[in-house]
Order: C-alpha cells, then structure tokens, then sequence
C-alpha cells in the first residue's frame, strides 16, 4: 500500500505540480468551449446549406463530410501542424487543435443534423407553404426547432467524444491536462502528476457526462 501510494498518491509532488495540472485545466477548458461553439455553429450551419438541394454546393458539403469523419483527428492535427509549415503556412498549437477540433465536430454535427431535418415528415413542409411561408421560413420557424429537438441526444454524444480528444494538444505542445501531467511526471520520475491529471479529467467530464445523460432522458420522448 505504501508503494502505491509513493508511485500516485506522493505528497509533496502533487503540492509541487498541481499549479501545473490547474493551468492543463484552464487550457482545456478553453479549447473544449471553443470546439463546441464553432463546431456546433457551423455542423449546423452546414445542415441547412444542404438542405437548399444545390448539386455542387451538397457535393462539396458529403465531401468535407466524409474525409472529416475518416481521418483520424490526431493524423489531421499532424497534418496541419507539421506540414502546412512546409508551404509558409503557420498556426499557432492552440489553434490547431481548435481547428481540427471544430471541423471534426462539425463534420458529425453536420450529419445529425441533417438527419434530424430529414426525419421532420413531409407533410409539414408542404402544410407550413400552403400558410404562405417561405422555404426560408419553414425551415427556420417549423423544421429546424424540430429538428434541433431531435438531435439533442445523439449531438451530446458526439460532442463528448470530440471534447475529450483535447488531449491530443499534447503532441503539438498545447498546454491542457496532459501535457502538463507527462510533463511534470518526466521531471519528477514518479506517477503521480498522471493520477492527478486522470482525476482532472474525471472532475471536469463526470458533470458533462452527467448533463448528456439528462439531455437524454429528457429528450428521448421526442423521438418516438
């Protein structure tokens, strides 16, 4: 038990390190956020691009799509970090990781979305033009508020997986949890700055997976 303890549990360098872990948190705190908004935001606003049928423009969208969605995120983190440099193009970390990040979720969001406008029956469509709206205003003020509802389950899901993969930040030198803990455990030879970011992780993602769990419950009616 002792043993234990001294490898992950060490006093005195979680006293030393855990400034360190705290700022990891900030910094993931903050990519997770920006990931979210944008890559929401623009899966979104995808959605209804493609909803308007134009050929070229709904090719372009499965296109983005389906690369975003086959990629590894971590190959495309790569990609653009170490290789865009190679033609004078250079992102800071952060916003690599924000980027890649956000495409990746916006690819999926994309999908579920359209998908949640596709399950929105016909009849409503035409019912919502005979009053006299617009495609533009049945698809914001009918289909879309509907649809949204739709999705909430199968979005958070998503939107949890993708926010984990924060922790990717750490092989382009992106200051969140992970970097911080391989860090502080290299300079201190013991375990423990790993047990405190995994505990990190916990304390930061148990209340999120707690609220997709409610967002589940309280939505799944809706899909009936």
């Amino acid at each position: 038990m002792n043993a234990f303890l001294e490898t992950f549990f060490k006093p005195n360098i979680i006293a030393q390190y855990l400034p360190s872990i705290l700022q990891g948190v900030v910094t993931t705190i903050e990519i997770a956020l920006a990931v979210v908004i944008t890559g929401l935001a623009l899966g979104l606003a995808l959605a209804v691009m493609r909803s308007f049928q134009i050929r070229p423009l709904n090719a372009l969208i499965v296109i983005f799509v389906d690369v975003f969605r086959a990629l590894p995120p971590l190959v495309i983190v790569l990609i653009v970090y170490f290789g865009l440099p190679n033609v004078g193009i250079s992102i800071p970390s952060f916003a690599v990781l924000w980027l890649v990040l956000s495409l990746v979720l916006a690819a999926f969001a994309e999908e579920i979305f359209w998908a949640g406008i596709l399950s929105v029956p016909k009849g409503q469509w035409e019912a919502s033009r005979s009053t006299g709206l617009t495609f533009v205003g049945t698809l914001g003020s009918i289909v879309l508020p509907q649809a949204v509802r739709l999705t909430v389950p199968p979005i958070t899901n998503r939107t949890l997986a993708i926010t984990k993969n924060t922790a990717l930040g750490m092989v382009i030198g992106v200051p969140e949890i992970l970097n911080q803990a391989t860090t502080a455990q290299s300079f201190s030879a013991n375990a423990t700055p790993l047990m405190m970011g995994a505990l990190a992780y916990i304390v930061l993602f148990i209340p999120v997976v707690a609220l997709g769990r409610f967002l589940e419950t309280r939505f799944a009616w809706r899909r009936s």
